[in-house]
């Protein structure tokens, strides 16, 4: 696959003082591949497979010791209007309709013809992976957009899921897949989706139930004899390990623990390839058709974090570790543009809670669906006062708990509850059926007290607001009207309430002690802001130019969406068909294939 050579032009090198200087020099390639794909997340791998079945040769370099990236600890959820899968399963949808709810939520913009572009080509791009990988996806069926009080909003059909995967089929190459954050797993590493969890918690009340758990149970530990943790993979673990699968069998190589520390350049300014820094020193690659940036986005780069993020900045990300903006610093030395402008807050958010963990290290657990919309919660603030529908998306929460941070600490904002609400619906990485506290309460994970006044005095919060809150609260639960924030109004409240409770999903009485109070904290799963490109994935300069030789994609790319989170797999979604697209437009392909 690869040649060494010699090739000698006209570089354009940055100085330490950031002058341009131009020297005649010989470089030696120690490899030559056609695309060179920065990142093995969902969007770099789906550009490298891409590439791969289009006839390009394809590298991919990748910075950790793992593929997969944030992708391989979220849920997995696409985002893709119209999709093939969901039609086929009897839930109606359109691009068109989906076209009028991001207009009227996000608007006219410079990532407006992105959106078109978008909404037309995501479903033909998941048939494609259908129909020549083993990138596979199933309706999720009932999923409603995050804002379902907008013009255009859907209840089903628009969000989908990647099929579960057998890892045992990765052979060795199993271990180099990201595992899910440890509170995601139970018994030790036993993964579970939500289906899981319904037969998990009603084992015994159903036949169908309790076989479904004995046999993903016994399937664990069969596992264990071989493997680390369980090879039955759901989620964003079923996406990565679908995506790196047919690498494998596309023979793409992945180069693990081999970023880019600079890219190699014509005197125009041309991306020719790149010098990888590799525990055996340095490699230069030479890229014929470009150079694709896939590196995750910045969220731990202090330097990007502090310029884009709101202030406070947030304290916590659950994004990957590798992602430490390296795409976008490289991409700066090109002379790229940043596309920051439209972007409100540079995230997208969920609230998380600290976890001790037994080990003594610290986890993060991003409070998604599984408790805040549940009946008999209330989130407040310092001042004890509630700020938001507690039932929102978790994007738009950490947004209501910034504007409420305005007015009165926020961070943290405080989830209120009985004791039994916990041993019902669970709170947090506190699993549903959780009687005994005592292991939680002592790592300072949740705060337990006999009465309101007392959980006040202990956690920090104003006494007189935390008891007029509860006390106001408890008057809208028995109307099952919250006439404050409207929890249970909303489509998506209901979706994650508990429809077995009357006359409101997601109302209910705080009222009998003990009481438990529980801190979370903002915190990014992605980057919104990222580098300019066109549509198809070209990375464009201070002049809104494309930079020759050079793709981004993923969370390196400035998100289409514009800060804005429309409904589950708003990261994701993107990720994969513009990843597809900076593929196609790098093998000549994208006008004759076009969807």
């Amino acid at each position: 696959m690869f040649r060494t050579f010699r090739f000698t032009y006209s570089l354009a090198q940055i100085t330490k003082d950031g002058i341009m200087a131009e020297a005649m020099v010989t470089t030696h390639w120690d490899m030559e591949t056609d695309l060179l794909v920065a990142g093995a997340g969902p969007g770099g791998m789906t550009a490298a497979l891409v590439a791969a079945i289009e006839g390009l040769n394809v590298v991919v370099c990748e910075k950790a010791s793992q593929v997969g990236g944030t992708g391989a600890t979220s849920a997995g959820t696409l985002w893709i209007p119209g999709n093939t899968q969901s039609r086929d399963a009897g839930f109606e949808d359109s691009p068109e309709q989906a076209a009028k709810y991001l207009d009227s939520l996000i608007g006219e913009d410079r990532t407006s013809e992105h959106r078109r572009v978008y909404l037309r080509d995501g479903p033909g791009v998941i048939d494609y992976l259908a129909e020549k990988t083993d990138v596979r996806f199933l309706p999720c069926g009932l999923h409603p957009d995050y804002r379902n009080n907008i013009e255009g909003a859907g209840k089903s059909g628009r969000a989908i899921i990647p099929e579960n995967f057998d890892g045992r089929l990765l052979g060795r190459d199993f271990e180099r897949v990201r595992p899910p954050i440890p509170e995601f797993m139970l018994m030790g590493g036993m993964m579970v989706g939500k289906l899981d969890i319904v037969s998990l918690l009603g084992r015994y009340r159903s036949v169908v139930k309790f076989k479904h758990s004995a046999s993903i149970v016994l399937r664990y530990l069969t596992d264990r004899l071989r493997f680390r943790r369980g090879t039955r993979l759901v989620m964003g673990n079923a996406l990565v390990g679908r995506l790196f699968y047919s690498l494998k069998k596309r023979n793409v190589p992945v180069l693990f623990e081999s970023p880019i520390a600079e890219f190699v350049r014509d005197q125009d300014g041309t991306v020719l390839g790149a010098v990888l820094a590799t525990a055996e020193g340095e490699k230069r690659i030479r890229a014929r058709k470009g150079v694709v940036l896939a590196t995750g986005g910045f969220a731990h780069n202090p330097k990007y974090r502090e310029a884009f993020m709101p202030q406070p900045t947030p304290p916590y990300s659950l994004a990957a570790g590798s992602n430490a903006g390296d795409g976008l610093a490289l991409a700066e030395t090109a002379d790229a543009s940043v596309d920051s402008d439209s972007h409100q807050g540079a995230g997208f958010w969920t609230p998380v809670s600290v976890t001790k963990r037994d080990d003594g290290t610290e986890g993060l657990f991003p409070h998604l669906a599984m408790d805040r919309a549940k009946p008999g919660l209330i989130a407040v603030n310092a001042a004890g006062r509630r700020f938001v529908n507690e039932g929102v998306s978790y994007h738009d929460f950490v947004e209501a708990m910034y504007r409420s941070h305005e007015t009165a600490d926020t961070m943290p904002a405080w989830l209120i509850c009985e004791t039994r609400f916990i041993a019902k619906y669970g709170l947090g990485a506190i699993h549903p059926e959780t009687r005994n506290l005592t292991k939680h309460i002592r790592s300072g994970y949740v705060q337990v007290a006999d009465d309101l006044g007392a959980l006040a005095d202990l956690v920090g919060i104003d006494p007189a607001g935390l008891q007029d809150s509860v006390t106001r609260h408890n008057r809208f639960a028995l109307t099952g009207v919250d006439e404050d924030f409207g929890k249970g109004d909303l489509e998506l409240n209901r979706f994650n309430g508990d429809p077995s409770h009357g006359p409101n999903p997601c109302l209910a009485p705080i009222e009998a002690g003990p009481f438990a109070a529980m801190a979370v904290w903002p915190a990014e799963i992605g980057c919104s802001v990222g580098i300019s490109t066109d549509p198809d994935c070209r990375v464009l300069d201070g002049e809104n130019q494309p930079i020759a030789g050079l793709y981004a994609c993923g969370n390196d790319m400035g998100s289409v969406m514009s800060g804005a989170y429309p409904g589950p797999g708003t990261t994701l979604g993107p990720a994969v068909v513009f990843g597809w697209r900076a593929a196609m437009h790098a093998a000549g392909r994208l006008s004759a294939n076009a969807v």
